[in-house]
């Protein structure tokens, strides 16, 4: 079994819990108030912006060339076109340019992005990509399972829908997974526990980033 498959299959009590969160079941119905996707579009972005160091730091840990122009090519990809996409989306929900510029991380979006920069910058590729590909892995599940749902045609949630359940999408994912693979071949079980421990983590971080838009919650308030 490969080391992937292994993850999925032990892992999916807890991926069902992210699918199952009402933020997402509410852009499959077509439910999810506009306000709290509005909020999440904010911290999307800017989880986007460090998302892509990753891709940097990984073109830079990568020992191949082809590996090396991969990640140089979803940094290019990430920072010229998908947060060109967003930035484009974000007009539906009346966010600016501006707003996105000046908008500050929620204590989840900090939480999440250190925790994936500070095993990017100080562990393996193999690690990195631990780290990174519980995002685009579940992004690209959780868009092919809405698809399926009445709210694939919703005027709202029908384009995040339609660009993580592409082919396109899909191809990168698939790709993070091969390579996530290739480097696990020859850990020992402590190599791979870590791995698991590391992979677990940003799965959670997930979660919590769903809920984080659910509840829009920023900085507790003190007086």
């Amino acid at each position: 079994m490969k080391f992937s498959e292994r993850l999925y299959e032990k892992l999916q009590p807890i991926w069902r819990q992210n699918h199952n969160h009402p933020f997402v079941q509410g852009m499959g119905d077509g439910t999810l108030e506009k306000e709290k996707f509005r909020f999440y579009m904010i911290q999307d972005y800017l989880y986007l912006i460090d998302y892509a160091k990753l891709f940097a730091i990984g073109a830079m840990k990568a020992t191949d060339l082809q590996t090396m122009g991969k990640f140089a090519a979803l940094l290019d990809s990430t920072l010229n076109e998908e947060m060109s996409l967003h930035r484009e989306y974000a007009k539906k929900f009346e966010i600016s340019q501006k707003e996105l510029e000046k908008a500050q991380p929620s204590p989840t979006t900090l939480a999440y992005t250190h925790y994936m920069l500070h095993v990017g910058q100080s562990g393996t590729l193999a690690e990195l990509v631990a780290a990174l590909l519980p995002c685009m892995w579940s992004y690209w599940e959780i868009g092919k399972e809405l698809s399926e749902k009445p709210g694939a045609n919703n005027e709202f949630y029908r384009e995040w829908i339609e660009m993580y359940s592409s082919e396109e999408f899909g191809e990168l994912a698939t790709w993070c997974i091969n390579l996530f693979d290739s480097l696990t071949e020859d850990k020992s079980e402590v190599e791979l526990e870590k791995l698991e421990e590391i992979f677990l983590n940003t799965t959670r971080f997930e979660y919590m980033f769903w809920d984080m838009a659910y509840n829009e919650a920023m900085w507790p308030i003190h007086e």
